[in-house]
């Protein structure tokens, strides 16, 4: 499709959901839009948080806007199949859901970073201190494996993109892997693979990387079998990777890489973890509140064979940075 097609296919789009979206999908401070099933607007502003936009929208319209998604994805909705995940022509997260699921319509829409939100803006912000955000570069530039744990909506994915900046700058080639388009790096040579509904899985996408060359491989988001395929790659040759993960803790994090590793082997490698991952950081908050809560360290293994992992105080990031 030309350019100009494309365009006009994503301008229409846009406009077909009514000028209060559109104008938020226009802004680069939003996030994400969200429309409710009692069909208030909520808009989510980097830096700011979630907020409420001021006016509803009427049930028919969402799911008017639903059905126009599913049409544009060429998917069917309705009560047998009520909900739909699309990717919007300008590489936004499309999630729609209409009754008996939810009581009334309603929609989230996630936008892609529209600029790097750097370390040198965590700390300008407070979401982070300097010497957490000289630590992390250092981590990085030593090829660290970092693993990014934080609730819904912490900003897993913007901290990532973040530490993609400081690899942008080391002349490596990156290799990025995800199911949806959320990872941003500037490197002159970077390679970014997605992955299709039925047909090539995240783990698909981690066993094909190996055969192409990688320096550094980094995974939008861990939630299943690819965890073990990842870990290995990390381990045998391709030091320097980030990935995010669901977790509300440093410690919880290696503890969901078990749960997601047990998708392809039943006895956990807690040795390969432990070998695999370098530092944990997890993201608390959301908005305004979002803090760098943790830099922890995983050493290896403890005399019981749990994770060693020590929280970094500032003195000992002061001596890793």
């Amino acid at each position: 499709m030309s350019t100009t097609a494309e365009e006009r296919r994503r301008t229409m789009l846009k406009t077909a959901m009514g000028p209060a979206i559109a104008e938020a999908l226009s802004d680069p401070a939003v996030i994400e839009v969200m429309v409710n099933p009692d069909g208030r607007l909520w808009i989510d502003r980097l830096g700011e948080g979630r907020s409420h936009a001021g006016l509803r929208v009427h049930p028919s319209e969402t799911e008017r806007i639903i059905r126009l998604v599913a049409s544009h994805v060429r998917a069917e909705v309705h009560a047998d199949n009520p909900i739909v995940s699309a990717e919007l022509p300008s590489g936004e997260r499309f999630q729609g859901v209409l009754p008996p699921v939810s009581p009334a319509p309603c929609f989230a829409i996630r936008k892609p970073a529209a600029k790097i939100f750097t370390l040198t803006d965590y700390v300008r912000a407070q979401i982070m201190v300097p010497i957490q955000a000289d630590a992390l570069r250092q981590a990085v530039r030593e090829r660290k494996n970092i693993l990014v744990a934080g609730g819904t909506s912490s900003g897993k994915t913007t901290l990532a993109n973040a530490l993609l900046a400081e690899i942008a700058n080391c002349d490596e080639r990156v290799i990025l892997i995800e199911d949806t388009r959320e990872l941003q790096c500037a490197a002159e040579d970077c390679v970014a693979l997605r992955t299709r509904a039925g047909a090539v899985s995240m783990a698909d996408l981690v066993r094909s990387t190996l055969r192409l060359r990688p320096d550094r491989i980094v995974v939008g988001e861990v939630r299943g079998a690819e965890a073990l395929d990842m870990l290995k790659a990390w381990n045998t040759g391709h030091p320097g990777g980030i990935a995010t993960v669901h977790a509300n803790s440093a410690h919880a994090a290696l503890y969901r890489i078990e749960q997601l590793v047990q998708e392809s082997v039943s006895v956990i490698p807690r040795r390969l973890i432990a070998e695999a991952i370098d530092l944990v950081v997890f993201i608390a908050g959301r908005g305004s509140s979002r803090r760098i809560e943790t830099i922890a360290e995983v050493t290896g293994l403890d005399a019981n064979g749990d994770y060693a992992v020590t929280t970094l105080s500032l003195p000992q990031l002061q001596s890793l940075s």
